[in-house]
Order: structure tokens, then C-alpha cells, then sequence
């Protein structure tokens, strides 16, 4: 008997949002609501104050009478059983008071507040009276929110000016108090972004994030601390609902700007993460039946795929460039939720922005052998495109990827290159001329010696998973197309893993060794594997230029096919939730050396401890990671 998947197996957390309003809706209930739901939660909201503002600020208030307040908590609280509670603004010590004793009446199993007492500029918020009010208040919660300032007030000791002086900090109070404390670096200088867990005990959980050039940061506290709840509501460990809750607002963040909203500073876009899996699961064909014409007589019939389903989110496009696509927006900010701003890089998802630029037509870095397969680089041009403005291959190179993400990638990479050994071997066995017939049967024998480098390297001893949905669809369509499909088909549809992964290691910046995935992608720039696509083009415009007319268009259409897979292989990894597979901690990054001035903590994770010697695409390998 199968069994559903944990994520749809568990119910839906409902959870209720005790705040003030935002008519723009970038934060307060708005925000709250919006992240609950991006979360998977159920939302409610009682209203604490009706605030008019807008991307520039606030320009008024009004606080309803507190005996309004308290009926609107009586009337969600005498109804609904709640999963989890987050407060916001509160505003006054009457509206602490009402909420506290509400509380006591109807304790929340989880129950996160966002102490909101000290603005971005450094402004008190709150009167002494609501600050000491609120100060208590924290001491109920499960968990709380507070950015660098409101860490100061909250703990009675002065602004922290580094990360290890806030956690000691946190450290202090939730032994003192037995609340947890999701510290947010946001406010500190440097270059490192970090939200940590500290617990009670003493237990520190740290998830690493990349700051995002961007003024839309409106309402990241707000979001964040809902986010939290919602995964706390639904049973999360802290680990994973505050690794889950960091890496998508780290998506919302690097998205908010193309929604356009404001011209002051705009909100993030909560829903950035939930469209982008709504186009992943689309049952669309990827080419239509007329996309490749039925017939190639010349290379020039088959130009630009028509009727295809289009890339979602992307333009035509050109070479693989990880990190091309941008966003709007010129000042920083971050994805810790503390509502300020930041500097540097990141991305999250495969969804290109509509202002994103790219350059169809530009050549391949590792040069087509011929006509045919110029014809076939050309009518790729969309998905090579998406590829290198992937979220997946954005998150490697700048260090933002999480740990659970890398991982599952290298376990899927190893279950692939079994399959796609399989698959060449095939190939080689059908080719009559001697010189085929070793190539591809040394590039087969090379995928299983990465796929061995791979687990003696990297996995180490990480549970065996099972191949993923896109991992089995992708290794089924090679080995169906090796062995029942003509040669040339065969050798269109292995060509992608050469040449896309060649493509991206020739755009690839320079990284520093700190970087957390630097020994990784130095893999992606082997001279001897360009070489190696060298040859696998030559091998296929041979193919393709002996081939009949229907033969090259059934070739040419399982080239398009494979293109897609290799874009559905990457960004695979963004769609597994933290905790939701077996292995490492689901906030962890593997190290590479110290990376105090890195974009990310290194954490633990693949490569932990001395840095691996895994440059796993030797010079002899022939296609084989990816």
C-alpha cells in the first residue's frame, strides 16, 4: 500500500494573525494572511488598528476600543480550534493586556509574536509603558521574532554590533525565560545574512541566506514571523519551518520588485514560490505536435520550435548566463525579515522576470560541429535560456542554495547518471563505426565512475533515496529513445548533458574558495569534458547528416525534449521542502573553508570538514555529471 506524501498527508494549520491592517498590502494582516496561505496555512485576522499606509510610510491611525478587540478574538476563538497564533502590532498596554488575557483564556499550541517595538530607522515605537507591557508578553510566546534593536530592549543590554553578540544575547534571554529566539541579522553590517533559531537549551539552528539588490522590503517582519507560525502550526521542527520560512521569503524578496507595486519601498511577493510550483506541475505538453516539422530536409527547416509551451516566465533567449536575469529595484535588502536593506545577489526560482534580458542567438561556448547541430542550439535557445536564469543554478552560484537542495541534487545526479550509463551503453551498441562505438561506451563507463566519486565524496553515508519524479521521467525517456528509437534519435537525446553542462561552466563567474559550493562548481569548468562535447557534436551532426529527413525531425524533437528535462533536473531541488526527505539537517550548507565574509554561513552538510577532493569530472569524462 502506497502512502500519501507527508506535505499532502498533513492537515492544514489554521492560524490566526493579531495585528493592524495595511491598505497596500505589503504588511500588517495583509502580509500575514498572504504568508500564512504561501505556507500552507488557513489565515484569520483580528485587527488591533486601521493604519493608512502606503509603500512611503504611514500617514494615519485608528485604534478601535479594546472591547472591539477582544470581541473579535471571542468570535474566531469561541469558534475555531487554532494550530498557531502570531502577533504583530499591539500597539498599546490596554491592547497587550486584551491579548494577554484572551490568551489565558484560549492558549495557542504555537504561539509566535514579532515584538514589534524599535522601526528600521532605530524610532521607538512604543511607549515605556506598551514597551514593558510587550517586553512581558514575549515571555508567553514559543517562539520570538525580534530584529536587532528590539533584541537590545527585549534583553535590557545594549545594541549588539556583531552576529555572535545577538546570539549570545538570545542566548541569555531564552535560558532566562525558556523562550525561543529566531535571531535576524538584518540589521548588523557586514555582508552575511543569518536567521537562527536559539532555543532554551542552548540550541542554535542557523540558516544562512543572500542579501537581494532591491528596495521591496516592506513587510518582511510581518511575513517572516507568519511564515514561522505556519510551520510551527502545521508540526515543522524549528530546523525546517524556520529553513522553509527563510528560503521563501529569500524568493519573495528577490521577486517583489516586478510586481510594480509603489514607488516607495514595495512588498515582496509572497506568491512568487506557489506560481512558480503551480507552472511546474502543469500537464501542458512541453512541444506540441507541430513544433518540429514533420520533415528536415535542410537545417534551415527547422529554425525556432513552434507551438511549443513556452518556459514559464522567460523571453527567447540566449547563452546559459547564471545570474542574468534581474529584478527591478536599486538599494538592497535581505531575506532575513527584519525589514531592512542589503546589498548583493540572488535568486530563487526559474521564473525569469518580465524585465529580464537576453540575447537570442548568441553562440554556443563550445562552438556546434556543424549545420544541424547549429539548427539544434538555435531552436534550444528558450530553455537554454531559462536554464542559466534558473533559480537552481542562480541559488549555486551566488551560495544562497540551501543544504537540503544541494543535497537531494547530488543524490538525484547519482540515481540520473546510473540511469543515463545505461542509456550510452545502449547507444555504443548500436553503432557500427569503431570510433562511436568507443566513445560512447567510455562516456558510459565514466557516468559510473562519477556516480561512485559522488557517494565516496559527497553523499557519504546519506540515505539511499529513491529516484525523484523528473529523475525517473528523465533516465525512462533516454533508455526508451536508446533502444527503441533510431540511432540518431538516440545520440539527439544525449547530447543535452553534454552540452547544456559545458555551456554553463563557460558562463560561470569566478567564485572565492570560501564560497560554499566552490569545489562543486570548479567541476563545471574541466577543459577535458569540453572536449569531451567536442566529440559528442561531432558524433551527432554525423548522425543527423547521414539521418533521412523524418529521422532528423524525430531527432530533433527528442533534442528539445531532453533540453527540458535538464531544466526540470535543476530545478527539481527548489521544489523538496526542508525535513521533507531523510538526510541532513534541513538548514545546512556545506563548507568550503571559512566564510566569515561569505554570502551564507557554510553550516554542515556535503563536504563537511576538510574540504573533499571531489573534482569528479576528470578530463576523461565523457558527459557524465551534470
Amino acid at each position: 500500500m502506497t502512502s500519501l506524501s507527508p506535505t499532502l498527508a498533513r492537515p492544514v494549520p489554521r492560524v490566526l494573525s493579531i495585528a493592524g491592517t495595511d491598505p497596500s498590502g505589503g504588511a500588517g494582516t495583509a502580509a500575514d494572511l498572504k504568508s500564512i496561505a504561501a505556507a500552507g496555512g488557513y489565515g484569520m485576522s483580528v485587527v488591533t488598528a486601521l493604519v493608512a499606509q502606503n509603500t512611503h510610510g504611514v500617514r494615519d491611525l485608528h485604534v478601535p476600543p479594546t472591547a472591539f478587540l477582544r470581541a473579535q478574538l471571542d468570535a474566531v476563538g469561541e469558534d475555531v480550534a487554532l494550530d498557531a497564533v502570531k502577533t504583530g502590532m499591539l500597539g498599546t498596554a490596554a491592547i497587550i493586556a486584551t491579548v494577554a488575557d484572551w490568551l489565558d483564556a484560549n492558549p495557542a499550541p504555537v504561539l509566535v509574536v514579532d515584538p514589534v517595538m524599535v522601526a528600521t530607522s532605530g524610532d521607538r515605537l512604543l511607549e515605556p509603558e506598551a514597551e514593558q507591557a510587550m517586553i512581558a508578553f514575549c515571555r508567553r510566546a514559543t517562539v520570538v521574532t525580534p530584529n536587532i534593536d528590539e533584541l537590545a530592549v527585549l534583553t535590557g543590554a545594549p545594541r549588539a554590533a556583531t552576529e555572535d553578540e545577538a546570539l549570545d544575547q538570545a542566548a541569555r534571554w531564552a535560558g532566562e525565560t525558556g523562550v525561543a529566539v529566531a535571531v535576524k541579522t538584518g540589521h548588523l553590517d557586514g555582508r552575511r545574512v543569518t536567521n537562527t533559531w536559539v532555543g532554551p537549551d542552548g540550541t542554535r539552528i542557523p540558516v544562512p541566506s543572500t542579501r537581494v539588490d532591491t528596495t521591496s522590503t516592506h513587510g518582511t517582519g510581518c511575513s517572516l514571523s507568519s511564515a514561522l507560525a505556519t510551520r510551527l502550526g502545521r508540526g515543522d521542527t524549528p530546523a525546517a519551518a524556520l529553513a522553509w520560512a527563510t528560503d521563501w521569503l529569500h524568493e519573495a524578496i528577490v521577486h517583489g520588485a516586478a510586481l510594480g507595486v509603489g514607488s516607495g519601498h514595495g512588498p515582496v511577493d509572497h506568491g512568487h514560490r506557489s506560481r512558480r510550483l503551480q507552472a511546474a506541475g502543469s500537464a501542458a505538453p512541453w512541444l506540441a505536435p507541430d513544433a518540429v516539422p514533420h520533415l528536415l530536409e535542410a537545417p534551415s527547416d527547422l529554425g525556432a520550435p513552434r507551438g511549443t509551451e513556452a518556459v514559464p516566465g522567460t523571453e527567447p533567449g540566449g547563452p546559459i548566463d547564471p545570474g542574468a536575469a534581474r529584478e527591478r529595484g536599486a538599494a538592497p535588502a535581505d531575506s532575513s525579515g527584519s525589514g531592512t536593506s542589503w546589498a548583493g545577489p540572488g535568486a530563487a526560482s526559474a521564473m525569469t522576470p518580465a524585465s529580464a534580458t537576453t540575447n537570442a542567438g548568441a553562440p554556443a561556448a563550445v562552438a556546434p560541429a556543424g549545420e544541424w547541430t547549429a539548427s539544434l542550439w538555435a531552436a534550444s535557445a528558450d530553455t537554454t535560456a531559462a536554464i542559466g536564469a534558473s533559480g537552481f543554478v542562480r541559488a549555486l552560484v551566488d551560495g544562497s542554495l540551501s543544504g537540503h537542495a544541494f543535497d537531494f541534487y547530488l543524490a538525484q545526479d547519482a540515481l540520473y547518471l546510473n540511469g543515463y550509463s545505461r542509456a550510452l551503453a545502449a547507444l555504443a551498441a548500436r553503432c557500427t563505426a569503431p570510433d562511436a562505438q568507443v566513445y560512447w561506451s567510455q562516456a558510459a563507463t565514466s557516468c559510473l565512475t562519477v556516480e561512485a566519486e559522488l557517494h565516496r565524496g559527497w553523499l557519504g553515508d546519506a540515505p539511499e533515496p529513491a529516484a525523484s519524479p523528473v529523475t525517473r521521467a528523465y533516465t525512462d525517456f533516454l533508455l526508451a529513445t536508446a533502444l527503441g528509437e533510431d540511432r540518431a534519435v538516440a545520440a539527439a537525446a544525449v547530447l543535452p548533458c553534454f552540452w547544456l553542462y559545458a555551456q554553463v561552466g563557460a558562463a560561470l563567474p569566478a567564485v572565492p574558495a570560501d564560497h560554499p559550493y566552490a569545489t562543486w562548481l570548479d567541476t563545471y569548468r574541466d577543459p577535458g569534458f569540453v572536449t569531451a562535447t567536442q566529440a559528442a557534436l561531432a558524433h551527432v551532426e554525423a548522425e543527423l547528416a547521414a539521418a533521412s529527413p523524418a529521422v532528423r525531425a524525430q531527432a530533433a524533437r527528442a533534442y528539445l525534449v531532453a533540453c527540458r528535462h535538464e531544466l526540470e533536473f535543476f530545478e527539481q531541488a527548489l521544489r523538496i521542502e526542508p525535513g521533507e526527505l531523510p538526510g541532513r539537517s534541513a538548514a545546512t550548507r556545506p563548507s568550503a573553508g571559512p566564510a566569515a565574509e561569505a554570502a551564507s554561513d557554510p553550516g554542515s552538510g556535503p563536504g563537511d570538514g576538510p574540504e573533499q577532493d571531489a573534482h569528479v569530472r576528470s578530463a576523461e569524462l565523457a558527459g557524465s555529471a551534470r
